[in-house]
């Protein structure tokens, strides 16, 4: 690790990496951070609150840019990461489980996929992410033109339908009531409905 150019671009002082870990923005004794999906299915699914709370604890640069790492997002291509190389401050939320509630795409700028394939956590896409945009900071790589453009494309063959969990209400953001409705026929026509609308693409790049 200490020899890896993002070892020695911290060193430099050309960026920096901080994790934040969102049990820390817990007020319960078990630091809970996830609750069962409404509607019902297997794992359970990361609250809105504990990511909303981290976020507003971080520093704010002017240049910053919020991304949710998730199976929904845009495909992360090299053209992405050139244009993240352009801000001050990149917060990449990743998470475990099911994946988060949805009302969390409300307070993030884009969603970010690494590949139409699924993954136990968000660790290794995050870092995919840091070690893309790291090699294009002015001063990381020692050849600028080995860092020239490559471009990488690709559509995910299934996009899942937005996922909810406890509270049904929050800042005024309410759960689809037909998830709340244990009709298990509408849940099923909901969630084939939103996952078909959502292949076309998420929150623009």
């Amino acid at each position: 690790m200490r020899e890896t150019l993002i070892a020695k671009a911290i060193k430099k002082k050309r960026m920096a990496i901080y994790v934040h870990n969102i049990r820390r923005a817990t007020n319960d004794k078990h630091h809970t951070v996830d609750d069962r999906p409404y509607g019902g299915g297997p794992g359970m699914i990361l609250k809105v609150d504990p990511i909303l709370k981290t976020l507003r604890m971080l520093p704010k640069k002017k240049k910053r840019r919020i991304i949710l790492l998730s199976p929904q997002g845009t495909q992360f291509s090299q053209k992405v990461a050139r244009r993240l190389a352009g801000y001050e401050q990149i917060i990449l939320i990743s998470g475990r489980y099911e994946g988060f509630d949805h009302r969390v795409t409300k307070y993030v700028d884009e969603e970010l996929s690494i590949g139409p394939y699924v993954m136990s956590g968000g660790e290794i896409p995050a870092m995919v992410v840091v070690e893309t945009v790291s090699r294009l900071i002015p001063g990381v790589i020692g050849h600028p033109e080995a860092t020239r453009d490559e471009t990488y494309s690709g559509s995910p063959d299934y996009v899942e339908y937005p996922q909810y969990t406890r509270p049904p209400v929050y800042r005024r953001q309410s759960v689809p009531k037909v998830l709340l409705s244990g009709n298990h026929k509408e849940i099923r026509a909901w969630r084939q409905f939103h996952s078909r609308r959502r292949k076309s693409g998420s929150r623009a790049a």
